[in-house]
């Protein structure tokens, strides 16, 4: 397609990521159809110039793309093939785009059905670099589908993502998003030990990323992080909850394939800890709480 090309866009889920989706889909000149049960998260979209879908049916029969922002594979289900979803308005001509992250074999399943009952093609683009990375159009995208749907895809891609990736069939961009994931929390984890340890040795933890820039383990967590976590600045970039989710998706696809993943099942049951001490809709920074508790004890 033609580079100035825009398309009729339904985006189903208006949460953090669907919000920031949406926003930068009307700055880069597409039409939008949004819905989501939460009325005023639609309505705040409506100001920016989406148009509030009274149903997913409704949102998919106007578009020519339908791209999904849930939180889980049951929800996905539900909302391609139960009442007036996806799968009532679907047709050949249209492609689902799922920017949920959820079980690599769900997505396959799934997308195999929807093939097999509408024509609609899927292509799974679970992402990475949060709302930031979504409203700058510099995601890093890995897809998962036929080379002709990831390139169909790509009409949206290219203002959402800087790194666009096809990783293989269906459910292959959901498999490496849970290795994403692995790298992300196991990281998070090592910059919160890693700040407890400069602070017992007497150096500012907010020292070591330039430091350590450039040599073995220079990262980019620890390079954007690092400062955050020694500050104990707890303002949201993401859910602790919605790590442990996909964390326990990847212990499921661990068991399922007898892979062995001794450090990040380590790792899930902080996350664990976490969230039961009701820090699960916090920052990952409130890992500091569980260390600093820890030390004080």
């Amino acid at each position: 397609m033609q580079d100035d090309y825009r398309a009729d866009v339904a985006v189903i889920g208006a949460g953090i990521m669907g919000t920031a989706i949406v926003t930068r889909l009307i700055e880069t000149g597409h039409k939008v159809s949004v819905f989501d049960l939460d009325a005023e998260k639609v309505a705040a979209l409506t100001a920016k110039g989406a148009h509030a879908a009274n149903s997913v049916q409704a949102a998919v029969s106007a578009s020519e793309f339908c791209v999904l922002s849930l939180n889980h594979a049951n929800i996905v289900r539900a909302v391609v093939f139960g009442e007036k979803g996806v799968a009532a308005a679907a047709s050949a001509d249209k492609l689902l785009i799922d920017m949920s992250s959820i079980d690599p074999a769900d997505t396959g399943d799934m997308a195999m059905r929807l093939r097999r009952e509408t024509g609609m093609a899927w292509v799974d683009c679970p992402l990475s670099g949060g709302v930031p990375g979504a409203l700058s159009g510099r995601l890093t995208i890995m897809a998962g589908g036929s080379p002709e749907d990831f390139e169909r895809a790509r009409v949206l891609m290219r203002h959402l993502a800087a790194n666009y990736t096809l990783m293989g069939a269906s459910g292959a961009g959901q498999t490496t998003k849970l290795i994403n994931q692995l790298f992300c929390a196991v990281l998070f984890q090592a910059v919160a030990e890693a700040v407890k340890l400069a602070e017992a040795g007497g150096v500012d933890p907010s020292a070591i990323p330039a430091a350590l820039a450039g040599g073995r383990a220079d990262n980019r967590i620890m390079q954007e992080f690092m400062a955050k976590f020694a500050a104990r600045d707890f303002s949201p970039t993401g859910r602790i909850d919605n790590m442990l989710k996909d964390l326990d998706s990847l212990q499921a696809f661990a068991l399922k394939t007898k892979t062995p993943l001794p450090m990040t099942g380590a790792v899930v049951e902080i996350h664990r800890l976490l969230c039961a001490a009701g820090l699960g809709p916090k920052d990952s920074a409130e890992m500091m709480h569980l260390l600093d508790g820890l030390q004080a004890g």
